[in-house]
């Protein structure tokens, strides 16, 4: 990520995928072991999301573009996010979704905004697009999951996340920024 710690360690990675399954398993009653808040991974970040899926399918995605120095204590609140994904309301996540739970964390270098929004690299940057009060953003995954050229990717950021016009990124009442993420997942 651009100007932005990478988080290096295996064991840090792992601190944050059960950051996170401990969120999820408190949310549906269960016994987790006991978290300590002194957790700590040093770090500043542009945000982060957090993804669910469940045998392939997703079941959750939300994240947040406010800058971190508390990677962990971030994680923990977007997930709780992700679990109220109004997109998936009548499928919540069950106790029996657990076993086939993988859950994915992106970590996002901080958004920067472009004059340039097509010159984007598919698979390397994020978007984030604003226009009065709509927005939408798309991880870098999207694009290339999607095959989608940049364009493609803007237009369809635009239509299908923020509830604007296919072109809306090339006016100049929207703003476009871009960023890069770390992501990982729990291993399945």
């Amino acid at each position: 990520m651009a100007g932005q710690k990478k988080i290096e360690s295996q064991a840090d990675r792992r601190t944050l995928l059960n950051i996170a399954r401990s969120v999820v398993m408190k949310s549906l009653g269960l016994d987790v072991p006991r978290e300590t808040d002194s957790e700590m991974i040093p770090g500043s970040f542009g945000g982060a999301f957090v993804t669910f899926w469940v045998k392939g399918s997703l079941r959750g995605c939300v994240g947040s573009f406010a800058q971190t120095e508390n990677i962990c204590q971030t994680i923990r609140a977007v997930t709780r996010s992700t679990l109220a994904d109004s997109r998936f309301e009548k499928q919540p996540l069950l106790e029996s979704d657990l076993k086939e739970l993988r859950i994915e964390i992106s970590l996002l270098s901080q958004p920067k905004r472009t004059d340039q929004p097509a010159s984007l690299t598919t698979g390397v940057h994020g978007i984030w697009i604003k226009s009065g009060s709509h927005s939408g953003c798309f991880l870098p995954k999207v694009a290339t999951d999607r095959g989608w050229s940049a364009e493609e990717f803007l237009s369809n950021c635009c239509t299908m996340k923020a509830s604007l016009p296919a072109d809306a990124w090339k006016k100049p009442t929207a703003t476009v920024y871009l960023f890069e993420t770390e992501t990982f997942c729990e291993a399945k």
